[in-house]
């Protein structure tokens, strides 16, 4: 509660001030840490004027294809938690980052990828959709739907549900099956 009552300009000094050692530190630990609180504080939109005027999501979407996993996750995470807002949404979008929320599908952590996938459903738009609804996002959405792990299931059932068609699901499926046709007889020679 008490840092809903935080001055404006204490708030907009505070996230300076973390965007400062970010960009200042040689410790991954400390950006680490830092990155993880810059997402913390994208879920609040009383700081949406001081992320957007610190550029802090160009500093996530620098961060979505980095080779340290956490700094990765926190990056998402913050992308997720700014994704609803439409002025945020378009600026990701204008910006390149779906492909890069795209390229975090493929992670290996959990966490990276239940953030990628929901921020791409927020990310969805008139503008967005068929570079979101592409045919190897589907595959992909198709394949975490057989997931053991309940959470992505549901997310990517939901994905599947709400912005796919039947069409692009047949194509994605089609696709899929061809390509692996393809590998195994080309393994086969």
């Amino acid at each position: 509660m008490a840092r809903r009552q935080k001055n404006p300009k204490e708030r907009f000094s505070y996230l300076r001030e973390l965007v400062t050692e970010f960009q200042d530190t040689n410790s991954i630990e400390a950006k680490e840490q830092v990155l993880a609180n810059l997402a913390n504080f994208a879920y609040d939109p009383e700081n949406y004027i001081h992320i957007k005027e610190l550029n802090i999501v160009d500093l996530f979407l620098d961060n979505l294809e980095d080779k340290n996993e956490n700094l990765t996750e926190f990056a998402i995470g913050g992308i997720c938690n700014l994704s609803l807002d439409k002025n945020f949404k378009q600026l990701i979008y204008k910006r390149g980052g779906i492909r890069k929320v795209i390229s975090c599908l493929s992670s290996e952590r959990e966490e990276t990828v239940l953030s990628a996938v929901t921020a791409l459903m927020y990310l969805v738009s008139p503008e967005s959709k068929n570079d979101i609804t592409t045919a190897p996002v589907i595959d992909c959405m198709l394949r975490y739907q057989d997931s053991d792990n309940k959470r992505l299931s549901n997310l990517a059932t939901v994905f599947l549900q709400d912005y796919c068609t039947e069409g692009q699901i047949q194509n994605a499926k089609f696709l899929s099956s061809t390509y692996s046709n393809t590998q195994s007889s080309d393994s086969g020679t």
